[in-house]
C-alpha cells in the first residue's frame, strides 16, 4: 500500500500490515496527506502519577510506565492537539477517526477534536460488565470508557454500515437487542486469556471492540491506521474482518514484537 514513503524502515511488514517502531508524529509526517480511510487512537490517559487502583482483589499501583505520566493540563492538552492535527492531514476528506479514553482525557480530545474542525458524530459508552471497584468508596465506580466518533469533513460521506450494526450478530455483547438499531452503549467485555497468550499490554483493549469500528465504519480496501499501536489489536481486528490494510505505530520495541507474534498465522 503505497501511502507511506519509504525514509523510515518498518519493523515489521506483510501483504496486509505494517508496524512501525516510530512516535506516531515521526510517522504521520510520512504519511501521504489524504491517504488514511479510518484511524483509531487509544492515546494514553494521564494517569502514571502514583496512584492506586483493585485489580483481582489487591490493591496495585496505576502507573504504566513514563509515556502515561500526565505534564499538566496545558502540556497534555498540547500533546493531544498536535497528534489530532496530524491525524487530519493524513485522513481522505471522507475519512474518520475514533478516540477512545476516560474522563482524565477524553473531554481533552472531544474539544480539541472541534478545534481542528473534525464533526462529531458519535459518543459512544462502552461498558465494561466487570469493571474494578472503586476503592475509596467516595465517588461512583468507574465502569465505562468513552469512544468519540468523527469525520474529518461535515460534508463529505463517511462509511457507516447501517445493516450490519442493525442485524449482525453480537453475542459478546447482552445489550443489543437482535434486529434493532444499534445504540451507542455497548456491553463488551475484557480482552480474553486467548488475546494475551504471546503477553499483554496495560490498556489493550478487547478485538470485539476494535472488530466492532472497524465493521462499522471501514469497508474492504479501506486503510486503518492507529497512532498508539500498543499490542496490536487494532491490527488484529482489521486482520480478521478481512481487506484492511494496517499500519502501525508504536515506540516500545517490546510491545511491536508483541504485535508481531500477535499477527502472524
Amino acid at each position: 500500500m503505497n501511502v507511506i514513503d519509504n525514509a523510515l524502515k518498518p519493523y515489521y511488514s506483510s501483504e496486509s500490515a505494517i508496524i512501525y517502531n516510530e512516535d506516531c508524529l515521526e510517522l504521520l509526517s510520512h504519511i501521504k496527506e489524504n491517504s488514511i480511510d479510518m484511524i483509531f487512537a487509544d492515546p494514553p490517559y494521564m494517569l502514571s502519577n502514583n496512584g492506586l487502583t483493585c485489580q483481582n482483589g489487591r490493591m496495585v499501583n496505576v502507573n504504566k510506565g513514563k509515556w502515561d505520566a500526565s505534564k499538566g493540563f496545558e502540556e497534555d492538552a498540547k500533546f493531544h492537539d498536535t497528534w489530532i492535527t496530524a491525524c487530519r492531514r493524513a485522513l481522505k476528506p471522507e475519512g474518520t477517526i475514533w478516540i477512545s479514553g476516560t474522563y482524565h482525557s477524553i473531554y481533552h480530545c472531544g474539544y480539541l477534536l472541534q478545534k481542528n474542525d473534525f464533526h462529531i458524530l458519535n459518543d459512544i459508552a462502552w461498558f465494561k460488565p466487570n469493571a474494578s471497584p472503586n476503592l475509596s468508596c467516595r465517588f461512583f465506580t468507574a465502569s465505562h470508557e468513552t469512544l468519540l466518533w468523527a469525520r474529518k469533513d461535515k460534508k463529505a460521506r463517511h462509511t457507516f454500515n447501517y445493516d450490519e450494526m442493525k442485524n449482525g450478530l453480537f453475542p459478546e455483547d447482552k445489550m443489543k437487542k437482535e434486529n434493532t438499531q444499534m445504540r451507542s452503549v455497548w456491553s463488551i467485555p475484557p480482552p480474553k486469556n486467548t488475546e494475551k497468550q504471546f503477553g499483554k499490554h496495560p490498556t489493550q483493549k478487547p478485538v470485539d471492540l476494535l472488530l466492532r469500528i472497524i465493521n462499522a465504519s471501514t469497508n474492504s480496501g479501506a486503510v486503518i491506521f492507529d497512532p498508539f499501536n500498543g499490542s496490536g489489536t487494532t491490527g488484529v481486528a482489521a486482520a480478521l474482518a478481512g481487506g484492511r490494510y494496517y499500519i502501525g505505530a508504536e515506540t516500545d520495541a517490546a510491545f511491536c514484537e508483541l504485535t508481531v507474534k500477535r499477527l502472524q498465522p
